[in-house]
């Protein structure tokens, strides 16, 4: 069956501002739908590493907030800490990270609240059935002690997944460190020797000690250290990182889609994509490159599969901004992320996660 996805374009008329048609969009997908009455309502995003600046802007996360008070609910912003080192790997700096980047209570009208506690290890295990990766799920608690749940997603390019969309947002964003170590367990980087300059930055950003380097000033990872979380890769200047197979990045996309469907499943949620400033790397880098295609639009659905292929379809039509990194590229996939990073394959987290009934890639585009 077809699943209903809203759209809106960035285009504003004088009197009318983006917020207000968000507010819109979310109302036409059906958000008043959703008893939210006395209820725990957890806003899952991203709230950017310190540096990066095309995160959403917290105004996005303050109409959100804003809708479900007015439905009854108890908002709250939430996200738990990172496997990487960066400045959101504890709740002390991630915090601090997510009010640098204007995420505060008096900004969005509701708390901030590290789903996964201090260290990344308050969390819930959470049964799965009719899975193929996992039979549980390790997600924060304070993410599976709401009632409802809504994720609120910056669309982008991933150097793992091929994209990053509602999926990525919950399932990897979701799980504590043990379960992104969970997911990210198989995928081993590898180095180019050719192409290593001894820089040492991959080093700085390893959290498992797992890069040396030769006598010849080479990285070299330690497979047994590595957690396979990827940030080498592209805190890499001179692509000299990659994943050693492609069937690791279907992995990696079959096992987040598992721990999407641990956070759904059970009780109501809704999910929401902005598809600006499209990066080619996710908001945990603490840079970001150009955007690769001009601004799209915002999206709503009930259905996290279906609005994160409606997404990836709209950027696919989408003019390559030719200033940006896709201008480099040998363009030859007609596919923006397969071309952006082609030892992905973002298709294997679309078939898995309708495989296993998180939803449906067939769609509406219903536009407002």
């Amino acid at each position: 069956m077809q699943s209903k996805v809203y759209f809106t374009d960035m285009r504003c008329k004088v009197g009318t501002n983006l917020l207000q048609k968000l507010d819109t969009l979310i109302r036409r997908a059906g958000i008043e739908e959703i008893d939210m009455r006395d209820q725990f309502v957890a806003i899952k995003l991203h709230f950017g590493e310190p540096g990066n600046l095309s995160f959403l802007r917290p105004n996005f996360a303050k109409a959100v907030a804003d809708r479900v008070k007015e439905q009854g609910g108890r908002p709250f912003l939430t996200d738990c800490n990172t496997l990487y080192v960066g400045r959101r790997k504890h709740a002390l700096e991630h915090i601090a990270a997510a009010y640098e980047n204007g995420f505060t209570p008096l900004s969005t009208g509701c708390q901030v609240i590290i789903a996964d506690g201090l260290k990344g290890t308050d969390d819930v295990e959470v049964p799965l059935t009719g899975c193929t990766e996992f039979k549980s799920a390790l997600i924060g608690r304070g993410i599976m002690d709401a009632d409802v749940f809504i994720s609120l997603t910056h669309f982008k390019g991933h150097e793992l997944t091929g994209f990053g969309g509602a999926i990525k947002n919950i399932g990897m964003g979701c799980g504590s460190r043990a379960g992104k170590m969970a997911m990210h367990s198989i995928g081993k980087p590898s180095v180019d020797p050719e192409k290593c300059r001894g820089c040492r930055t991959c080093a700085r950003f390893c959290a498992q000690s797992a890069i040396s380097f030769d006598e010849n000033r080479k990285a070299v990872i330690d497979h047994e250290k590595c957690a396979g979380c990827g940030r080498c890769i592209g805190t890499c200047n001179f692509d000299a990182i990659s994943n050693g197979y492609d069937a690791d990045s279907a992995i990696l996309n079959r096992r987040m889609a598992e721990y999407t469907k641990a956070v759904l499943d059970g009780r109501p949620h809704f999910h929401i994509s902005i598809v600006n400033q499209v990066s080619p790397f996710c908001d945990c880098h603490g840079e970001n490159d150009a955007a690769i295609v001009p601004d799209i639009g915002m999206f709503a659905s009930f259905d996290p599969v279906a609005l994160d292929k409606a997404c990836i379809d709209a950027v696919n039509a989408a003019p390559v901004i030719q200033s940006s990194i896709m201008s480099e590229r040998q363009c030859t996939h007609h596919d923006h992320f397969t071309d952006l990073h082609p030892t992905t394959d973002w298709r294997s987290q679309i078939d898995h996660a309708v495989r296993i009934g998180l939803g449906s890639a067939d769609y509406e585009l219903i536009t407002l």
